[in-house]
């Protein structure tokens, strides 16, 4: 019997000691060595470097949380698109949201009904939304915005043909 009292007693003894570790704060665990990494993909690039060709009066914003979007009264709401991001935002030169563009990437898991619901969302809000399955041409891009910017749209390469007269204009090169 005493045999019984005393390992029940070392038991309980050792299980204070591993509780009493388990909470003391460990100062010996370090953080690993934090590196920058790109903003954008290969695609988000792309698309962004093209969006500022086509609109260079606009703002363009990347990877805007639908929170800074949208709001609502109740919480639970919120909680529906709380991890939700748009992929750029085109604002007009009064910083009025024009498009929200989306695009899917080769590494994007998300079901087709998620990418409904997401854009059924922002349209409800009275977004307009532009949805790219593939990564958009230029083309493309002008046919989905004609809509919905005020000034006409024309492709880079027909926009620099205007201003080949540059050319020929004498430059003095400024030495500082």
């Amino acid at each position: 019997m005493l045999i019984y009292i005393l390992c029940g007693i070392l038991l309980l003894v050792v299980g204070l000691i591993v509780a009493i570790k388990g909470l003391r704060v460990k100062h010996s665990l370090q953080d690993s060595i934090l590196k920058q990494r790109a903003i954008f993909k290969t695609q988000h690039q792309l698309t962004f470097i093209r969006l500022k060709q086509l609109l260079p009066h606009c703002s363009i914003l990347a990877h805007v949380s639908y929170d800074s979007l949208l709001t609502t009264k109740f919480a639970h709401t919120r909680e529906k698109y709380k991890t939700m991001i748009a992929d750029f935002v085109v604002l007009d030169v009064n910083y009025h949201v024009m498009v929200i563009i989306n695009l899917d990437t080769v590494l994007t898991t998300k079901r087709v009904r998620e990418v409904r619901y997401e854009e059924e969302i922002l349209k409800s809000a009275g977004y307009k939304v532009l949805h790219y399955k593939i990564l958009p041409e230029l083309d493309d891009l002008i046919s989905g915005l004609a809509q919905f910017t005020p000034r006409k749209l024309t492709s880079v390469d027909q926009q620099y043909k205007k201003l080949e007269f540059l050319g020929q204009i004498p430059t003095v090169k400024i030495v500082l």
